[in-house]
């Protein structure tokens, strides 16, 4: 296996930062830093098979000895233990793949680039890596890097497969996919479980209005929330990297919830969870997959015990698929398991762009895309995965698991058909 990896991008511009990292003040949400931008008209066309838009660039062709596909991840940063994983996820796959001959005889060359946990930075790493000659991308997990990064492969042909990009409009353009399901979808299971599992009818809402990812969640969490009979007692915002929330928490405090949904990151959470304790607001906690990391326990504490979040994938399944994986994983790296949920969200997307890869009759870019949207029950280990017709986005069931002082313990399965019952 060939693995070569670039430093990280040039320094994130100021600007930018309070833009898309930082977010705004105030207390209302901000236009979503992170979302497409206009694209020359000239440059588009409609797709025939999903209605999406379709980029026109010819993107690269495979060229030398190896097949190169890149990967951008956080290994710097606040997000690195997601980026960590995705990074050993994918160099797993790629190692499995030649170990087994590669693909038509080649290897395949995995190119990995650093976001830095920042949406500039992931920008630059995904233009170095097209540069570099890489077929597609895989990742990010934050959806506001995703973003960025899909904007940039659009414009060059290339396609995107989003390892834990969770925000729906993420794949709104044709060459971008995902492995994960979406906030459209966490969020309803969140509302569902905290109504009809834990009996929650009066739900505060926490925000980080500086990332797109947690205030499509929370408006996702709220939909369906009402929609069960439950009401959203309030919503407060903060931004990312902030470190004190007692003046949110103590008028959501006033409005007597009997349950706070944090949809934000864990980078944030357990601090929340702990202000929020010796505030007096002992109250059942509840979020999306972006509690996923084991830092969470550590910065909660106990306060965070006893919360429940949605999650792709769970180290204590014992379907074969996951059994299997964990083997794997054990034999790499000293018999550890993932520490997150990205080591196998990261290698069901390295398998995927390369089961694509096998499949496609010219070995570039554009062929890549064209196999990707015919995907058809590709059977990861966080589940099978269906691309054909689905505008980029899977649909798969999701977990609610607990937070334990040992880990996470699984509480409850739902498929997309549950969400209508």
């Amino acid at each position: 296996m060939k693995i070569r990896k670039f430093g990280a991008a040039s320094a994130l511009l100021a600007l930018a930062a309070a833009m898309i990292v930082a977010g705004c003040s105030g207390g209302q949400k901000p236009a979503d830093a992170g979302a497409t931008t206009g694209t020359d008209p000239a440059s588009t066309t409609p797709s025939t098979t999903t209605g999406r838009t379709m980029p026109t660039a010819e993107g690269n062709k495979q060229s030398g000895e190896t097949i190169k596909i890149g990967l951008v991840a956080s290994q710097n940063g606040e997000l690195k233990p997601w980026g960590d994983d995705s990074v050993k996820g994918a160099q797993l796959a790629v190692k499995e793949v030649n170990d087994a001959g590669g693909i038509n005889g080649k290897k395949v060359e995995l190119l990995i680039a650093d976001s830095a946990s920042k949406p500039e930075q992931g920008k630059s790493a995904a233009e170095k890596l097209i540069a570099d000659g890489a077929l597609g991308l895989l990742g990010e997990v934050a959806s506001g890097i995703t973003l960025q990064m899909a904007n940039s492969a659009f414009d060059k042909g290339v396609p995107v497969l989003a390892i834990g990009a969770t925000r729906t409009d993420v794949t709104e353009k044709g060459n971008v996919f995902r492995v994960c399901y979406t906030d459209d979808f966490q969020g309803p299971v969140m509302a569902k479980f905290a109504y009809e599992e834990l009996g929650l009818r009066n739900v505060g809402l926490m925000t980080d209005k500086a990332q797109p990812y947690s205030t499509g969640l929370s408006d996702s969490f709220r939909k369906k929330f009402e929609e069960l009979g439950g009401k959203i007692v309030g919503e407060e915002f903060y931004e990312s990297k902030q470190t004190q929330f007692q003046g949110q928490l103590s008028n959501l405090k006033s409005l007597n919830p009997d349950g706070l949904f944090l949809s934000g990151y864990f980078t944030e959470v357990g601090a929340i969870a702990r202000q929020a304790k010796d505030a007096g607001l002992n109250v059942k906690l509840l979020g999306g997959d972006g509690w996923d990391s084991t830092e969470l326990q550590t910065t909660g504490g106990d306060a965070i015990l006893g919360g429940f979040f949605c999650n792709h994938y769970n180290n204590e399944e014992q379907r074969p698929e996951v059994q299997s994986f964990l083997t794997k994983w054990a034999t790499a790296h000293n018999g550890t398991k993932p520490g997150t949920t990205m080591g196998a969200l990261g290698y069901d997307a390295a398998m995927l762009m390369m089961d694509a890869l096998k499949r496609t009759p010219s070995m570039d870019s554009k062929g890549l895309i064209a196999a990707l949207e015919e995907t058809v029950d590709f059977a990861g280990v966080s589940g099978k995965i269906t691309l054909k017709g689905m505008n980029g986005s899977p649909q798969k069931r999701a977990l609610v698991v607990e937070v334990t002082a040992t880990g996470q313990k699984f509480a409850k399965a739902y498929e997309p058909s549950d969400l209508q019952k």
